[in-house]
């Protein structure tokens, strides 16, 4: 497929996204949602991509929030209506996907940016990285699921103070607080994105898609974590590469995952 706001490359299992809209720092419009949602669909059913990294074009922003000037002729209803959309068919999307996603961020991530570094399971920071949710300077609130990934990351009271103020924070600011992983160079940026991806590629993919629902149920109002743990670690017993990880650790050799 052909993308006017994504670049997309797949290396050694490893699918690259990269937001191209230099000109507007990475800003989220309606175009780049859609894209992001197709492109994100197809990798989690491609069998030759085993994980993703997301990145933004050029040095300044990963992406510096949504684009504002498409909120001018929103209403109340309309508003709901994006919001809505782009919970389901990108941010969420992502946090429950069944492969690994990492953001590699670099510059900005301010806003909408830093809802989409949020709904990936890994964050790697580059050491210019500014973070922030400014949305209240515009008279809104984030609207694409920052309230909450926020608050889960960081807790209530820094959650609360970041989003009131409006405020940016440095990487390592974000690092200290647990909003990112790892703070690398911009140079290097990439390459530790690659460097713990391809680590995770190298375990029972069934088991690592298990991992990111058992994970995501801890936040679910509703669910009771444990027993989807219990559920999926079950399962994880009738799967190819459960008996493969065990014969390979019995036998002391490298396990030969097929994801089956």
């Amino acid at each position: 497929m052909a993308y006017q706001n994504l670049l997309i490359d797949l290396k050694a299992r490893v699918l690259y996204i990269t937001i191209n809209r230099e000109s507007k720092l990475n800003a989220l419009n309606k175009v780049t949602l859609a894209e992001l949602h197709a492109a994100i669909v197809e990798a989690f059913a491609n069998e030759r991509v085993g994980g993703i990294i997301i990145t933004g074009a050029g040095s300044k922003a990963f992406v510096a929030g949504a684009d504002i000037a498409e909120f001018i002729n929103l209403d109340i209803n309309s508003a709901r209506e994006l919001s809505h959309e782009a919970h389901t068919k990108v941010f969420d999307l992502i946090e429950n996907g069944n492969k690994p996603v990492i953001a590699a961020v670099n510059g900005f991530a301010l806003g909408g940016g830093l809802e989409l570094a949020m709904a990936c399971h890994i964050r790697i920071a580059s050491d210019n990285v500014k973070m922030g949710l400014p949305e209240v300077t515009l008279g809104l609130i984030p609207g694409y699921g920052g309230t909450q990934r926020l608050t889960r990351l960081i807790g209530r009271g820094k959650a609360l103070e970041m989003i009131m103020t409006a405020d940016m924070i440095t990487a390592a600011e974000a690092h200290q607080l647990g909003l990112i992983n790892h703070i690398v160079s911009q140079d290097d940026l990439l390459t530790k994105a690659e460097e713990i991806l391809q680590k995770i590629l190298s375990r029972a993919p069934l088991a690592i898609a298990a991992a990111i629902t058992a994970v995501n149920a801890s936040s679910r109002d509703g669910v009771n974590g444990f027993e989807i743990e219990t559920d999926e670690f079950s399962k994880c017993f009738g799967t190819e590469d459960f008996k493969e990880g065990v014969a390979a650790f019995l036998e002391k050799r490298k396990a030969d995952f097929k994801g089956k």
